[in-house]
């Protein structure tokens, strides 16, 4: 699919005509045809901005400098919070910005380069576009992470780990597209006169190499954090269900003592030896001593958990103004 965009009084427009910017989203063989036949795109540039695995990089060939980005992919519920990266190629000289993307990406709607009047204007903007995708991708799961790990708190099995663990391979993948986009940024900075960026364009990749840093900060703290907390998040679980299972030996050291009582000889022996009672005071009687018995047993195991876990502060010396 192809948008085309019209430069008009310093904004994008769309237009059919228009060839100022032209956006192949997941070209088909004819696309490719055409860029390469009609837009000179090297076929391996072509490949390179749909290879997700490509690593970031600026060439320049003639009058024309080929730029390949990293950008995280649109997410949907089928990726089972997976959060991958794609690359995007741009193709920029001084008449066309030419953008070939796997997947409809909106680049064009970031503030920070208000004014479009060329395509070198076009080119930050979707550069910016990217580093703000980042970010916003960072604190959608930097959420996700923060409800997760309360589910782990009260979980007893590996469904909200396993999450996690998919969480903390999605931002590995993030590092390593935000660096690559550093490196593309700075050999940008270093080639500004070949990109024909002026002074303006070059301030405004200034601006987007710091966010692009605090950026890369950002996503580096968070895969941090979940990866030194694995282990204590994993033990966690395992705690909770080393809890559970003292709750059930409990309850089943509770029935015990009844389970004893109710065996004792067997039902029918209760009746001889209760024969000259009548049976609606002696059941009623024999059920509540088990409950007594029951919850004496719980008093005990109760008492002797509370004893186990109490332990004694040291009480430091009261220091004293008298001499």
């Amino acid at each position: 699919m192809i948008e085309p965009y019209a430069l008009e009084d310093g904004k994008l427009v769309p237009r059919e005509e228009g060839d100022a910017v032209l956006v192949y989203i997941a070209p088909d063989e004819g696309e490719k045809r055409e860029l390469a036949e009609k837009w000179r795109v090297d076929p391996y540039d072509l490949a390179s901005a749909l290879d997700p695995d490509e690593l970031g990089r600026v060439e320049f060939s003639g009058d024309r400098a080929t730029i390949i980005v990293k950008q995280p992919r649109n997410y949907n519920s089928q990726d089972q919070l997976l959060f991958t990266v794609a690359s995007i190629g741009l193709f920029v000289d001084k008449e066309r910005l030419i953008v070939v993307t796997p997947e409809p990406l909106e680049i064009f709607d970031e503030k920070m380069v208000r004014r479009v009047d060329s395509p070198q204007d076009a080119l930050l903007k979707v550069l910016y576009a990217s580093v703000a995708h980042f970010l916003g991708h960072l604190k959608v799961i930097n959420m996700i992470s923060e409800a997760l790990e309360k589910r782990i708190n009260a979980s007893m099995g590996n469904k909200y780990l396993l999450d996690m663990f998919t969480l903390e391979k999605s931002l590995v993948y993030f590092v390593n597209g935000i660096g690559s986009n550093q490196m593309v940024l700075e050999k940008m900075r270093s080639s500004a006169a070949r990109l024909e960026l002026s002074g303006h364009h070059v301030e405004i990749l200034e601006d987007i190499l710091i966010e692009n840093q605090q950026c890369a900060k950002q996503a580096d703290i968070y895969s941090n954090i979940l990866t030194g907390l694995m282990d204590a998040r994993g033990s966690v679980v395992n705690n909770n269900l080393s809890m559970l299972m003292k709750k059930l030996t409990v309850i089943s050291v509770v029935f015990m003592p009844m389970n004893v009582l109710a065996g004792m000889g067997g039902m029918s022996e209760f009746s001889s030896w209760t024969k000259d009672m009548p049976p609606y005071v002696t059941y009623p009687l024999f059920l509540a001593s088990m409950c007594l018995v029951g919850y004496l047993t719980y008093l005990v195991i109760h008492k002797w958990d509370a004893g186990a876990q109490e332990f004694e502060v040291p009480r430091g010396r009261r220091k004293s103004g008298r001499r």
